[in-house]
């Protein structure tokens, strides 16, 4: 891959919600949405960065939804954490079709269609110029794929967490309800957490906290706004100490 000098970061964790590969209605699995997705990572990768992604299932099962319409909740967990296998394989076969060498890696085992999360082998991986993909979650109920996000960005090392949304950062109020809703281009995590922004479920926020791992937000529907983020352009919100 040729690399240049404009990457801000040498290694990213981009998280995905199971929306964004869904398409307009964020349901299902949308070919044209998993393919953009893929030609953004890309991009990203020729830019010489190391791409980690956590990728949800929001879009197939959610466990928490489950949950609250009858199905125990671990099982609906257990579910949601297959789901993100499946948007993972989905993402490595368009990543792949892009001439992108990708690994899957699950916190669950299933040695047919991914490898177990072997903290070393996904550093590896990346080392060799690889996209890696987390699916599974953590491994555990009743954690988020937020939180699996912050626990992996963590374990290899990445210098940032990109979480990706339909918005472009984080705001005082719903911007959606609240026509007068401040952006924040910068936030502390104290601030966020105090105002409640939402950035992430409160264990993986803590976790990001409790290891100074800057979190940006922001809309990655725009196009290049991946790009342009990883390049150090002021993009989104960033959360950091």
């Amino acid at each position: 891959m040729k690399k240049t000098t404009q990457a801000k970061y040498k290694r990213i964790l981009l998280k995905l919600s199971g929306e964004a590969l869904g398409g307009s209605t964020g349901i299902g699995i949308s070919p044209e949405a998993v393919h953009d997705m893929a030609m953004q990572v890309r991009a990203v990768r020729e830019l010489g960065v190391q791409v980690v992604v956590v990728v949800g299932g929001g879009n197939i099962f959610r466990g928490l939804a489950g949950s609250e319409k009858g199905i125990e909740r671990a099982t609906g967990d257990y579910m949601g954490m297959l789901a993100t296998v499946i948007n993972s394989l989905a993402l490595q076969d368009a990543l792949e079709k892009c001439g992108v060498a990708t690994r899957v890696q699950s916190a669950i085992s299933m040695s047919q269609v991914a490898e177990p999360f072997i903290r070393r082998r996904a550093v590896r991986h990346l080392e060799k110029g690889r996209v890696v993909i987390f699916g599974g979650g953590t491994g555990n109920p009743y954690f988020s794929t937020d939180t699996a996000a912050a626990l992996r960005a963590n374990e290899i090392g990445a210098e940032v967490i990109l979480k990706a949304t339909k918005v472009d950062g984080i705001y005082d109020s719903d911007p959606k309800k609240n026509p007068k809703a401040k952006k924040y281009d910068k936030v502390s995590y104290i601030t966020a957490l105090q105002k409640q922004l939402k950035v992430m479920d409160s264990t993986a926020f803590s976790l990001c906290m409790d290891n100074k791992m800057p979190i940006i937000v922001f809309d990655v529907f725009k196009p290049d706004n991946l790009k342009k983020v990883v390049m150090g352009q002021e993009v989104g919100t960033l959360v950091t100490d």
